[in-house]
């Protein structure tokens, strides 16, 4: 049987709806390598999105933000994720 409550089963699916989980997900490791990757501009970041990871630009930038709040998504890649920390702790002060 899964564990629906959450209680961190090695067994059960890892990602930022399962707080209790030892590891990330796929889809969030995927979502991390995109962002750590260097881009020319928005679009082929954007159809990247699309192809690689099936999702929106916009559904990608809600996980992202939620990731960067995760302590294990800082332990998977601490570089890109303190990076973008910085960029979006820069973007709150702006305001």
């Amino acid at each position: 049987m899964g564990d629906a409550g959450g209680t961190g089963n090695p067994g059960a699916p890892a990602g930022t709806g399962n707080p209790g989980a030892p590891g990330l997900s796929a889809r969030d490791e995927a979502v991390l390598a995109v962002e750590s990757r260097s881009w020319p501009g928005p679009g082929p970041k954007e159809r990247a999105i699309r192809e690689q990871l099936g999702i929106s630009p916009t559904r990608y930038y809600q996980l992202l933000n939620a990731l960067l709040d995760d302590p294990r998504a800082l332990a998977h890649a601490p570089v890109t994720v303190n990076r973008l920390r910085r960029v979006r702790d820069a973007r709150r002060a702006r305001r």
